[in-house]
């Protein structure tokens, strides 16, 4: 048997969301250490965020002490819903079942939050909110309701979400420098919405 055949095939692995976190948590400790600077944090944040396959997320961590050994986080353990992000990243699910949830006033947003609802209502207000690093993921899934984002001024916001016969309307968050803060709402919206606004702290609500 040819030992040198399985490492070969290892960069050409896809890799998952929990993959693509994992290194975008390892990235934001080494902006924090001072092993990268503002830009190239950004740059290879952009990049993870992008990635397809393991080979892809394993080069933008190749030169940091982290990388000891594969990008994957060890301690992802795959269940009956497949990986579980949380086990690798802070995480938060609020979910709306026929019913409404809100996140308001001085509260944590952590590295990934997801939000679940049907035939339901989310509103998340960032004005006041500590947001865990300088980029977030809202997980949307959305089937016929609707989340609303409430962001400060100077938070940037992306669009990664797929729609189907649904909306993931921007025009009401006002824009931002590229290297602002950042949410990014991924996930599937079906026969419903997300919508964001910017709003300064003691605005209207």
């Amino acid at each position: 048997m040819n030992d040198d055949a399985a490492p070969a095939t290892a960069p050409t692995l896809r890799a998952s969301d929990a993959d693509r976190e994992y290194t975008a948590r390892l990235l934001g400790e080494a902006l924090g250490d001072g092993r990268l600077d503002h830009d190239e944090y950004t740059e290879r944040l952009d990049t993870a965020f992008g990635a397809r396959t393991m080979g892809e997320l394993t080069a933008l961590t190749a030169d940091l002490p982290a990388a000891g050994g594969p990008v994957s986080a060890p301690s992802v353990r795959p269940g009956p819903s497949g990986p579980d992000p949380s086990a690798s990243v802070g995480s938060e699910n609020i979910v709306a079942l026929l019913a409404s949830a809100e996140r308001k006033g001085r509260w944590l947003v952590e590295p990934r939050t997801n939000a679940s609802t049907v035939l339901g209502s989310i509103e998340l207000d960032m004005r006041e909110a500590v947001m865990a690093g300088p980029r977030v993921v809202l997980q949307c899934a959305v089937l016929l309701g609707s989340v609303e984002l409430v962001v400060p001024p100077g938070v940037r916001v992306e669009n990664r979400a797929n729609t189907v016969l649904g909306s993931v309307e921007l025009d009401g968050a006002a824009p931002a420098a590229p290297g602002a803060p950042t949410v990014v709402v991924t996930g599937l919206v079906f026969l419903g919405s997300v919508s964001v606004t910017t709003r300064a702290v003691g605005g209207h609500s």
